[in-house]
Protein backbone atom coordinates (compact mmCIF):
# COMPACT_ATOMS: atom_id res chain seq x y z
CA UNK A 1 0.00 0.00 0.00
CA UNK A 2 1.49 3.21 -0.97
CA UNK A 3 -1.29 5.70 0.72
CA UNK A 4 -2.91 4.40 3.88
CA UNK A 5 -6.60 5.76 4.01
CA UNK A 6 -7.50 4.23 6.80
CA UNK A 7 -5.45 6.55 9.36
CA UNK A 8 -7.79 9.20 8.61
CA UNK A 9 -9.54 10.83 11.11
CA UNK A 10 -13.08 11.07 9.38
CA UNK A 11 -15.77 11.37 12.24
CA UNK A 12 -17.99 8.69 12.55
CA UNK A 13 -19.65 6.46 9.89
CA UNK A 14 -17.99 4.24 7.53
CA UNK A 15 -15.60 7.02 5.37
CA UNK A 16 -11.84 6.05 4.46
CA UNK A 17 -9.13 8.96 3.70
CA UNK A 18 -7.67 8.59 -0.14
CA UNK A 19 -5.84 5.25 -0.51
CA UNK A 20 -3.10 4.33 -3.04
CA UNK A 21 -2.30 0.42 -4.08
CA UNK A 22 0.16 -0.66 -5.86
CA UNK A 23 0.75 -4.08 -7.18
CA UNK A 24 -2.76 -5.35 -7.18
CA UNK A 25 -3.15 -8.73 -9.08
CA UNK A 26 -5.70 -10.98 -9.47
CA UNK A 27 -6.55 -13.41 -6.61
CA UNK A 28 -6.78 -10.43 -4.08
CA UNK A 29 -9.93 -8.81 -2.76
CA UNK A 30 -8.29 -5.16 -3.39
CA UNK A 31 -8.38 -6.95 -7.32
CA UNK A 32 -11.40 -8.94 -7.44
CA UNK A 33 -13.96 -6.59 -5.43
CA UNK A 34 -15.30 -3.57 -6.78
CA UNK A 35 -13.76 -1.09 -4.77
CA UNK A 36 -15.66 2.34 -4.76
CA UNK A 37 -14.10 5.75 -2.84
CA UNK A 38 -10.86 7.39 -2.84
CA UNK A 39 -9.06 4.34 -3.75
CA UNK A 40 -7.07 3.59 -6.49
CA UNK A 41 -5.41 0.01 -7.74
CA UNK A 42 -2.67 0.38 -9.65
CA UNK A 43 -1.95 -3.39 -11.44
CA UNK A 44 1.28 -3.39 -13.05
CA UNK A 45 1.81 -5.41 -16.84
CA UNK A 46 4.43 -5.97 -19.11
CA UNK A 47 2.66 -6.12 -22.53
CA UNK A 48 -0.03 -4.33 -24.23
CA UNK A 49 -1.52 -7.82 -24.51
CA UNK A 50 -1.53 -8.77 -20.67
CA UNK A 51 -2.97 -4.98 -20.01
CA UNK A 52 -6.39 -6.06 -22.05
CA UNK A 53 -6.46 -9.88 -21.24
CA UNK A 54 -6.07 -8.41 -17.67
CA UNK A 55 -8.93 -6.00 -17.67
CA UNK A 56 -11.54 -8.15 -19.49
CA UNK A 57 -11.41 -11.07 -17.40
CA UNK A 58 -12.43 -8.71 -14.82
CA UNK A 59 -16.64 -9.72 -13.87
CA UNK A 60 -16.55 -5.71 -13.51
CA UNK A 61 -16.32 -2.93 -15.75
CA UNK A 62 -16.42 0.48 -14.52
CA UNK A 63 -13.78 2.10 -15.11
CA UNK A 64 -10.13 1.63 -16.01
CA UNK A 65 -6.89 3.85 -17.03
CA UNK A 66 -3.42 3.71 -18.95
CA UNK A 67 -0.35 5.02 -18.95
CA UNK A 68 1.69 5.25 -22.24
CA UNK A 69 3.70 7.84 -24.29
CA UNK A 70 2.31 4.97 -27.39
CA UNK A 71 -0.83 6.38 -29.10
CA UNK A 72 -1.43 3.48 -30.82
CA UNK A 73 -1.21 1.43 -27.72
CA UNK A 74 -3.51 4.02 -26.31
CA UNK A 75 -6.13 3.13 -29.21
CA UNK A 76 -5.43 -0.64 -29.09
CA UNK A 77 -6.28 -0.67 -25.56
CA UNK A 78 -9.79 1.60 -25.38
CA UNK A 79 -11.36 -0.22 -28.50
CA UNK A 80 -10.09 -3.78 -26.81
CA UNK A 81 -11.08 -3.29 -23.26
CA UNK A 82 -14.55 -3.99 -22.07
CA UNK A 83 -15.43 -1.24 -20.21
CA UNK A 84 -18.04 1.64 -19.96
CA UNK A 85 -14.73 4.78 -19.02
CA UNK A 86 -11.15 4.62 -19.77
CA UNK A 87 -8.70 7.01 -19.29
CA UNK A 88 -5.13 7.60 -21.03
CA UNK A 89 -2.73 8.71 -19.01
CA UNK A 90 -5.83 10.25 -16.53
CA UNK A 91 -5.80 8.18 -13.22
CA UNK A 92 -10.02 8.04 -12.44
CA UNK A 93 -11.50 8.39 -16.30
CA UNK A 94 -15.43 10.23 -15.20
CA UNK A 95 -16.12 12.46 -17.72
CA UNK A 96 -17.66 15.97 -17.60
CA UNK A 97 -21.70 15.44 -16.56
CA UNK A 98 -22.91 15.13 -20.15
CA UNK A 99 -21.58 11.60 -20.43
CA UNK A 100 -22.93 8.57 -18.60
CA UNK A 101 -21.38 7.64 -15.74
CA UNK A 102 -21.04 3.93 -15.15
CA UNK A 103 -19.32 0.73 -16.95
CA UNK A 104 -20.07 -2.68 -18.35
CA UNK A 105 -20.97 -6.02 -17.15
CA UNK A 106 -21.38 -6.50 -13.31
CA UNK A 107 -20.70 -2.66 -12.73
CA UNK A 108 -23.92 -2.05 -14.61
CA UNK A 109 -27.53 -2.88 -12.85
CA UNK A 110 -30.08 -2.66 -15.29
CA UNK A 111 -30.66 -2.05 -18.91
CA UNK A 112 -28.46 1.16 -19.34
CA UNK A 113 -27.08 3.78 -17.30
CA UNK A 114 -28.67 6.74 -15.58
CA UNK A 115 -26.76 9.66 -16.56
CA UNK A 116 -26.16 11.51 -19.66
CA UNK A 117 -27.19 10.45 -23.02
CA UNK A 118 -28.19 7.17 -21.97
CA UNK A 119 -31.21 8.35 -19.70
CA UNK A 120 -32.57 9.40 -23.07
CA UNK A 121 -30.96 6.92 -25.79
CA UNK A 122 -30.92 3.52 -23.44
CA UNK A 123 -30.42 1.40 -26.34
CA UNK A 124 -27.12 2.68 -27.29
CA UNK A 125 -23.66 1.88 -25.52
CA UNK A 126 -21.08 4.32 -25.13
CA UNK A 127 -17.34 4.25 -24.26
CA UNK A 128 -15.85 7.27 -23.13
CA UNK A 129 -12.03 7.82 -23.49
CA UNK A 130 -10.62 10.49 -21.65
CA UNK A 131 -6.70 11.30 -22.67
CA UNK A 132 -4.38 13.82 -21.72
CA UNK A 133 -0.79 14.28 -23.61
CA UNK A 134 1.63 16.09 -22.06
CA UNK A 135 4.69 17.38 -24.33
CA UNK A 136 7.03 14.39 -24.24
CA UNK A 137 10.15 15.95 -22.60
CA UNK A 138 8.04 15.90 -19.64
CA UNK A 139 9.40 13.36 -17.49
CA UNK A 140 6.90 12.90 -14.49
CA UNK A 141 2.87 12.12 -14.69
CA UNK A 142 0.56 14.63 -13.19
CA UNK A 143 -2.00 12.81 -11.70
CA UNK A 144 -3.56 15.87 -10.75
CA UNK A 145 -7.07 16.93 -11.99
CA UNK A 146 -7.11 19.52 -14.45
CA UNK A 147 -7.32 23.42 -13.78
CA UNK A 148 -7.89 26.66 -15.90
CA UNK A 149 -4.03 27.78 -15.39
Amino acid sequence: MVRDGTTLEAGTGFFVGPSLLDGVRPGTRAYDDEIFGPVLGVARVATLAEAIDLVNANPYGNGVAIFTRDGNAARLFSRQVSVGMIGVNVPIPVPISAYSFGGWKDSLFGDAHIYGPEGFAFYTRAKVVTTRWPQPTQSRIDLGFPTTR
